[in-house]
């Protein structure tokens, strides 16, 4: 593929920017773990050991969830949630879309804000996710964004509050948190550090008792 002088900005002698449109990049590059900030293309670095295993997890507890609660449904990366009023095109690790967002969930994208997005953190992201990340998702009307840390095993839940802003919301005593988007889901965040993360079927158990079933 070619790509004009124009679209090409030096950064240092080792590395340059290079800027797109919106349509080229979800043509050219959307699938192949880019990102899109203003015309920027952002490449995504290669995952880790520890930052896979727990998005596993997290992926199989959602599809547990929705299977037996079919409120809505989770998209992973690289499927795209576009933001207009960024404007930008993300890939969050995991986005939880419900059947009452008023967005538009397509083949290719998500038009509009996820009801909550997750990022998992790891060292070459962490300044975008929680930097720039945090205040376009703010912006954009992402109405929850969870963040997981496995670098430092620490972690935030944020909510839009009735400004439209994001306030960090604490687990409870046992680490549990709750979200009143997601009627009886409890995560308990201490599990998430473990060096051995619920196999399939505990998965499907725990799931199982937090709905009574």
């Amino acid at each position: 593929m070619t790509v004009t002088a124009s679209q090409i900005e030096p950064v240092d002698s080792f590395s340059t920017r290079i800027y797109v449109s919106a349509e080229e990049y979800m043509e050219k590059y959307a699938h192949d773990h880019y990102e899109w900030d203003q015309g920027l293309l952002i490449q995504m670095s290669p995952t880790t050991l520890s930052h896979f295993n727990l998005l596993e997890y997290l992926k199989y507890f959602f599809k547990t969830y929705f299977r037996f609660h079919s409120i809505g449904t989770y998209v992973g990366d690289p499927f795209v949630m576009r933001l207009d009023v960024v404007p930008s095109r993300r890939q969050p690790d995991i986005q939880i879309i419900l059947k009452t967002n008023p967005g538009q969930l397509t083949e290719t994208m998500m038009i509009g804000p996820a009801d909550i997005v997750i990022e998992v953190v790891s060292e070459e992201s962490a300044e975008r996710d929680y930097g720039k990340k945090f205040v376009e998702y703010e912006a954009g009307g992402v109405q929850e964004y969870w963040l997981f840390d496995t670098l430092r095993e620490t972690h935030h839940f944020y909510r839009l509050n009735d400004v439209r802003r994001y306030v960090d919301h604490s687990v409870d005593e046992q680490g549990n948190y709750r979200t009143p988007l997601l009627p009886h889901f409890v995560i308990h965040v201490p599990t998430l550090w473990s060096d051995t993360l619920p196999e399939v079927d505990e998965i499907m158990d725990a799931v199982k008792t937090m709905l009574g079933l």
